[in-house]
């Protein structure tokens, strides 16, 4: 017997089997298949309306129905299929339960119920005077709901007035100043959610002016409908009930700073010190009155804001000494009283931590490995809630699978840093306004120690120091200023194997490149500059953009530090590097649905190097492919320009570059809460700056960037799987090129030699890409 044959007796005696679903269901019931949903339009309405409220009604009708095949609920056959189990923990009662489903009956109850639903969502959304109703058409023993809607015309905006509540010049002038940033427009069709939100909007900005106690139920929008056809007028305004402590601007009287709430007593505020306008109770003096003060934002007769509040909560915490945050404001008791004391419960972390983690690590490069990182923390060093973080890191990298017989050797990587953080900007004459930034800004010194090694190969070491600054004044600008970033890079231990494999006849012009920026001592002393921007989206909006862009500039400082005019600055006997590097990242995600995004990238970067430096310090320069790049190909495997990087390396794919282009889209559907499939295409590339010479850099003359540089553009697409792990999210992204750019010009586009059944050209162009996270 053909295993055609097989599935076909089987779906026959499932189908042949459905009376025994049947014979099983309480007597006088029907088991329910589902619903219809049938929209009958007025003239007025366009058929484009009316299938739109058609795809609105029918995710609100319930029951769902059981999961069928070919009309068939074989999970309700499975769910009768071994019978009743007597004990819930038995094979019986684990089959059930995993493969089987109740069944759902059919109720007329459930049927009127949702014409109602239905009725009343849609008038919320505007469809004044339309009606639904259903009915339950039994056919044996299964039944199905119809729906009717009749649908009216959906109701505009035709004006919004907000109403002089007559309250008092405080509260009714900011009121009425809420007209200007209303969400309710004139033109926008009728909804109770716009209007809720319209609410809760008005909530918010009065409480950032003063106005603690008041809340939305205070407001009233009543909508008029006694105008010209489909029109509504709306009136926002308060209630004649709201009470007065809602219409009175509060301030604050006493700030209490509790900063051990774990050994609070009924007597603790007896024991409060004043310091700087608080009330601090601190029993073991951990802490400076200057934590304190610079996270929150109130002072005593200052005026309460819900954003001042937020600011200061979000602050405390992102101090990262306390475990537990809490918060209360307390009306002083007084029938006349428009004061709050405001209360601080903070119950520290341990001031000490010791951490060790194991990680495995994939690399585009087919490098992979595993890193071993040890990390200690002193979370309050200095009283102020001074972070020092004490690093140590030791790691191996291997080749997994060859590049046309060349095995590349084993790296080792061995690094310590320490990093010494600030919650204030660490600047002379200058004091932060607590009232006005976003966050804490933070001061960072950083020093570090690394060695990176190829076995047999040469050793490679870099010492740094940074001195920087992180601030932000809103929730959508963050700034970070480095004005003194310093690296040091020094090879030792060149081997003669590794020479050896230099001069011999078959090295690649990349590995030779590779080879001489191993041998130099180059010395890095610059700045940068770096601001991400997230704009709020509207509300209801679906998208929502990121942009990140920086500079960094290095150079300026080592010349004016450099003596005399040699043809090759130094600074302490070692060249330094002058370049000037400019980025630019921008994203934009649109939500179609909860479960279908549309994810888009654009990359941009160009290094300009200047007096002492031909190229980019090869760590500084950008390189193209790889799992977060163009997936298609191999990470540092693409260009320069339209340059076929050799794959016979001694050190893997090497291919960088001083100009980078890049643009990614990538369409991702959500199927449960553990998988997500993803359709996508890249393309981009990377250029060289300038070409000094070009008989021994690249031969060839097409890998610096020039006005054609969209002919040498790489183009891939694919498919993704990503599973949503705890913790985690593993993404799988295979991939196949489109255009090839170091092919001759007509022949860039492979489309046409797409050829999935032939194991040469599998092993060829299909890329499978392994990460960790998403790409972008």
């Amino acid at each position: 017997m053909s295993r055609i044959t097989a599935v076909w007796l089987f779906l026959v005696g499932i189908v042949l089997s459905s009376c025994s679903v049947s014979k099983h269901l309480p007597a006088g019931e029907s088991l329910y298949m589902g619903a219809e949903v049938k929209v009958v339009a007025d003239s007025a309405v366009s058929a484009k309306d009316a299938k739109a409220v058609k795809a609105m009604v029918e995710p609100l009708i319930r029951p769902v129905p059981n999961s069928s095949l070919l009309g068939f609920p074989y999970k309700v056959w499975f769910y009768y299929f071994m019978g009743e189990p007597t004990k819930e923990k038995s094979f019986r009662g684990w089959f059930r339960k995993r493969f089987g489903e109740a069944p759902v009956l059919a109720s007329r109850r459930a049927v009127t119920a949702n014409g109602e639903i239905v009725t009343n969502y849609l008038q919320n959304e505007g469809y004044f005077r339309t009606e639904a109703s259903g009915e339950l058409v039994e056919k044996g023993r299964t039944a199905k709901a119809h729906y009717t809607v009749a649908l009216k015309p959906r109701y505009l905006i035709e004006n919004v007035e907000f109403v002089d509540p007559n309250t008092g010049r405080g509260f009714t002038r900011e009121f009425l100043k809420n007209r200007q940033a209303s969400l309710l427009k004139p033109g926008q069709p009728y909804q109770l959610s716009v209007i809720e939100a319209e609410r809760q909007r008005i909530e918010r900005d009065l409480k950032r002016v003063g106005f603690y106690y008041f809340r939305p139920d205070y407001l009233i929008v009543k909508a008029d409908t006694n105008l010209k056809r489909n029109r509504v007028n709306l009136y926002v305004e308060l209630k004649p009930n709201t009470t007065q402590l809602a219409l009175k601007r509060y301030f604050i009287k006493n700030v209490y700073v509790i900063s051990d709430n774990g050994l609070l007593r009924s007597d603790t505020l007896a024991g409060a010190v004043y310091r700087r306008g608080f009330q601090i109770v601190d029993p073991a003096r951990a802490y400076r009155v200057r934590t304190f003060a610079d996270a929150i934002g109130f002072r005593p007769k200052a005026m309460y804001s819900s954003d001042i509040q937020d600011v200061s909560l979000s602050r405390l915490i992102n101090l990262k000494n306390f475990k537990f945050v809490k918060n209360r404001f307390e009306l002083l008791p007084r029938s006349d009283s428009a004061l709050l004391d405001v209360y601080y419960y903070l119950t520290p972390l341990k001031k000490k931590s010791l951490r060790a983690e194991l990680s495995a690590v994939t690399k585009s490069s087919n490098l992979t490995g595993s890193q071993l990182n040890l990390t200690w923390m002193n979370r309050n060093l200095f009283r102020g809630a001074e972070m020092l973080r004490l690093t140590a890191n030791a790691g191996i990298d291997v080749q997994l699978g060859r590049q046309r017989n060349i095995k590349v050797r084993d790296y080792y990587r061995t690094s310590v840093e320490g990093e010494l953080s600030f919650p204030r900007f660490v600047l002379p004459f200058y004091r932060m306004n607590p009232a006005k930034n976003q966050t804490l800004p933070k001061t960072t010194l950083t020093v570090g120690y690394e060695e990176l090694s190829q076995k047999d190969f040469y050793t490679q070491t870099s010492v740094k120091f940074n001195w920087g600054y992180v601030w932000r004044r809103s929730t959508r600008f963050e700034h970070s200023f480095t004005p003194i970033s310093l690296n040091l890079v020094k090879p030792r231990n060149i081997s003669e194997a590794l020479v050896d494999s230099i001069t011999s006849a078959t090295v690649s012009l990349q590995d030779l490149l590779r080879y001489f920026s191993i041998l130099e001592n180059r010395l890095i002393l610059g700045a940068q500059y770096n601001f991400s921007f997230t704009p709020q989206s509207a509300f209801g909006s679906k998208g929502k953009f990121v942009l990140n862009a920086g500079a960094d500039i290095a150079g300026n400082v080592a010349g004016l530090i450099a003596k005399g005019r040699q043809e090759v600055g130094m600074v302490f006997g070692i060249p330094y590097e002058q370049y000037a590097r400019f980025d630019a990242d921008m994203r934009y995600y649109y939500d179609f649905t909860p479960s279908i995004r549309w994810a888009n990238r654009i990359l941009g970067g160009v290094g300009i190097p200047y007096g002492n430096s031909f190229a980019l310090p090869q760590f500084k320069q950008y390189f193209a492919g790889g799992s977060n790049g163009i997936r298609a190909f191999r990470g540092r495997s693409v260009g320069p320009g339209g340059y076929q990087p050799d794959s016979l390396s001694l050190f893997g794919f090497t291919s960088f570059g001083d100009i980078r282009l890049e643009a990614n889209t990538e369409l991702r559907f959500k199927v449960n809460q553990y998988i997500e499939t993803a359709l996508f295409a890249d393309a981009g590339n990377i250029w060289m700056y300038r070409n000094f010479d070009n008989s021994f850099y690249f031969p060839e003359d097409n890998a610096v960037f020039t006005n054609k540089f969209y002919k040498q553009v790489a183009v891939g697409a694919g498919l993704g799987l990503r599973l949503t792990l705890p913790f985690l999210l593993l993404r799988f992204d295979l991939a196949t090129p489109l255009r090839k750019p170091w092919l001759p010009e007509t022949d860039r586009w492979v489309i046409r030699q797409m050829d999935f059944g032939s194991r040469s050209w599998r092993k060829e162009n299909l890329v499978l890409n392994i990460a960790v996270g998403y790409s972008f």
